[in-house]
């Protein structure tokens, strides 16, 4: 694929699929409603195929969270008209991307066809172009778009169909060979629903967090942080059987130059950063011992890359996944001298990961993980099932209904059962079945609010089915295969299929865990989030981002590391006071990397973010962690992404300090260099009070203690003890300038530094 989509061919491509959006929305509920799906009972003049779809459907949309009135029977159809539009859109722009590349293929055949062969085969079978081209990538993706999905059988309206293929062909080919355009497709798919939800002030719950807290992710950030973890691994293990390479008198691109990986046209670690080590003798802050990678060389992970695991707890459209899929392949060639194919289909299979709040973001992460291995093949080969899963699915059903599935698969799909004497056992397959079934009920009822922190040892303690999830997902598969199962209990099995993937996923433990973790401060929280963070992370519960880094280390084991991208104030904030004292005292920092604002190459998210790399194990005797700082000095203009991205790379200087010095700053502010052994102003002074009137009894008031404020009465911001909404806000100050009440003819009124009072 070619370079990133310039900033003309994105903004078009956001333009494009907003509209298609609108078209495809519009499109699925005019062909809803036709179907009545939205009504109580199905039209009279429906076919019996028509009416078995709309039985498909409701389930589908009430399985999706739609709404269904007991006594009228009428059912909302909101959430299932968005599936039935993105399902369409989707299936034709994979489609696009898969022929523009090469790798849409024929499945009689097996043979690679053009977009312009499709056509021809249409014309022949009598068949829409793009519907064709759409129906061999469902063929290609079963993991994405399942086998009889009802969503792809609804019919949309032939216009809307129409305006879909017109906005479609009217992007140029180079969107569809850029290497960053299908992380940008749900972005863009999201982008208005996030403006409104934004704008509305709400607090964010289950069905605004993922618009909300979705984030492209610059590929610097992915490169920066696998290239100082694994990276830094391999390096490390280079460095120990090669140690005349530490000793000479070399620099960083050297090192790196002799850390490149060569199967397969080769892999540079551009940003693994490298450090000298001290010895005695050494001038304060010259080191000039042997070098080592900067972040460490990760002394407890496994020694061969075929037994690392790697997972992305919120992977979105899959840019770590991606990243980690071309270096592990050439690592592992490297390593075991596997053929390319061969290298693939292991990783696909034994190292990479992933979870996914928004079921929809993780089709796409599947999409680009399956797109890239085909690119690297050459040709679309076979793949395994790929170790991706939606964390953020709920039963939206009760326990009873749920586990009724169980009951259903044993009646009507054959299920082998086993009698004892008394002729009383249940088959062999409903028991663990319904016991399954009820777990999965448990876990995932709060899944659409929290996703991947959901912790399975936790919420199911003492549940001895709790480790059998790739049983539960094969008994469900075998129900899912006899079809013997009705409409509504099909949809519950599906779902749970996938929640006992994610929750084999969400079970496990990983030797490196690697993210962008969603951003939300707890003010912007709906209450169940709030909740959830009180019950399980009090010490981070002031951002979904802290909350994240706390769930992670229970990944890890006990040598696991997470390289992570979070909001930069949690390492200076006073109300993070408590987790920085946690985890400077028990997880090893290994490098912090602060970005600042304009780390992102979109002005819509001007984040202060840093990248963290830190290791479950508690940090040895005077373990020294690495810092580097790309952000720009107070009252400077912001440096610029790419900007950053360069000092990364090696420009920008990179210092080292003891962690352990870390706790004796103020508040365990987290700070580049040590703040040194001079006295504080404290020491010296007393701070006896802030800004303030000399007599605010008399002209301070609260705004409602006023009948209206005007010429005479301003607002005042204030300090605050605790953070509260509108905190500071209450004050109003008199200012007349002139007359009997005016602060300047008032006695005893002291005006200090002669300045305005606001």
């Amino acid at each position: 694929m070619s370079a990133t989509l310039p900033p003309d061919l994105r903004s078009n491509f956001a333009k494009t699929i907003q509209k298609a959006g609108h078209v495809g929305e519009a499109g699925a509920g005019q062909a809803l409603a036709s179907l009545a799906v939205d009504r109580g009972q199905p039209y009279p003049s429906m076919s019996h195929a028509e009416r078995t779809l709309r039985n498909q459907l409701r389930a589908r949309g009430r399985q999706l969270g739609d709404r269904r009135d007991r006594k009228t029977r009428r059912q909302g159809i909101d959430q299932l008209a968005h599936e039935v539009a993105y399902a369409h859109w989707h299936r034709m722009l994979f489609a696009r991307f898969l022929a523009e590349n090469g790798l849409l293929t024929e499945p009689e055949s097996g043979v690679a066809v053009s977009l312009e062969e499709c056509g021809e085969l249409a014309r022949e079978q009598e068949e829409d172009p793009w519907t064709l081209a759409g129906r061999f990538a469902v063929h290609m993706l079963p993991a994405i778009f399942r086998p009889h999905d009802p969503a792809l059988k609804v019919p949309l309206a032939p216009e809307a169909s129409q305006r879909l293929v017109g906005l479609l062909e009217s992007l140029p080919d180079a969107v569809f060979t850029a290497s960053d355009s299908l992380g940008w497709t749900y972005q863009f798919w999201q982008a208005e629903r996030k403006d409104k939800i934004n704008a509305s002030g709400v607090k964010i719950g289950a069905r605004e967090l993922p618009p909300v807290t979705q984030l492209f992710t610059e590929r610097y950030m992915v490169l920066f942080l696998f290239h100082n973890t694994i990276g830094a691994w391999h390096a490390g293990k280079l460095l120990a059987e090669q140690p005349e390479l530490g000793r000479d008198p070399v620099g960083e691109e050297e090192l790196r130059r002799a850390a490149r990986l060569e199967a397969e046209g080769g892999y540079d670690f551009s940003y693994l950063r490298l450090v000298r080590e001290s010895r005695e003798g050494d001038e304060d802050g010259e080191p000039a011992g042997p070098w080592r990678p900067a972040a460490g060389s990760f002394p407890g992970w496994p020694r061969r890359a075929a037994e690392l695991r790697v997972l992305d707890p919120c992977c979105g459209s899959g840019h770590f996944l991606v990243e980690g899929l071309q270096l592990l392949v050439r690592l592992r060639m490297d390593e075991e001298g596997l053929a390319l194919e061969d290298a693939v289909l292991k990783v696909l299979r034994d190292n990479l990961f992933g979870l996914e709040v928004d079921p929809r973001c993780a089709q796409i992460a599947a999409f680009n993980l399956a797109f890239t291995a085909w690119r690297m093949a050459g040709r679309s080969i076979a793949l395994p099932p790929l170790n991706i899963a939606c964390s953020g699915q709920a039963p939206n059903a009760t326990e009873a209904e749920w586990t009724a599935v169980a009951e259903s698969a044993e009646a009507t799909s054959g299920l082998p059962s086993k009698r004892d004497f008394f002729d009383t056992q249940p088959s062999l397959a409903a028991g663990p079945l319904h016991s399954g079934m009820a777990a999965l009920h448990k876990l995932f009822k709060r899944a659409p609010e929290v996703g991947s922190l959901l912790d399975p040892s936790r919420a199911l303690e003492g549940d001895l089915f709790r480790a059998d999830y790739p049983a539960l997902q094969g008994l469900l598969s075998v129900a899912l295969e006899r079809e013997g199962l009705p409409a509504e209990l099909t949809e519950r099995a599906v779902a749970a299929r996938g929640m006992a993937k994610a929750a084999e996923l969400l079970d496990g433990t990983y030797t490196l865990v690697i993210t962008n973790v969603p951003y939300l401060g707890r003010r912007k929280q709906a209450e169940a989030i709030k909740e959830f963070a009180d019950r399980h992370f009090p010490v981070g519960k002031n951002d979904l981002a802290t909350m994240h880094v706390l769930r992670i280390f229970r990944w890890l084991g006990e040598h696991g590391t997470q390289a992570v991208v979070t909001p930069q104030n949690w390492l200076f904030l006073k109300s993070y006071k408590e987790l920085r004292g946690k985890l400077l005292k028990g997880r090893r920092w290994h490098l912090l990397a602060r970005l600042g604002p304009r780390a992102f190459q979109t002005p819509m998210w001007d984040f202060n973010v840093a990248l963290n790399i830190l290791s479950a194990p508690t940090p040895k005797r005077g373990w020294r962690m690495a810092m580097v700082d790309v952000s720009a000095p107070r009252g400077q203009q912001p440096i610029k992404a790419h900007e950053k991205a360069a000092l990364l790379k090696g420009n920008a200087v990179l210092h080292t300090a003891s962690q352990a010095e870390q706790l004796g700053n103020p508040d365990a502010v987290v700070m580049n260099r040590p703040i040194g052994k001079k006295p504080l102003l404290a020491e010296h002074g007393h701070g006896h009070q802030g800004i303030a009137t000399g007599d605010y009894p008399s002209f301070g008031r609260k705004f409602w203690e006023i009948p209206e404020p005007g010429s005479t009465w301003e607002f005042q911001q204030s300090t605050v003890r605790n953070i509260v909404d509108f905190g500071g806000r209450e004050h109003v100050l008199h200012r007349e300038e002139e007359g009997e009440r005016s602060l300047q003819r008032r006695k005893g009124v002291r005006i200090q530094g002669g300045g305005d009072l606001g």
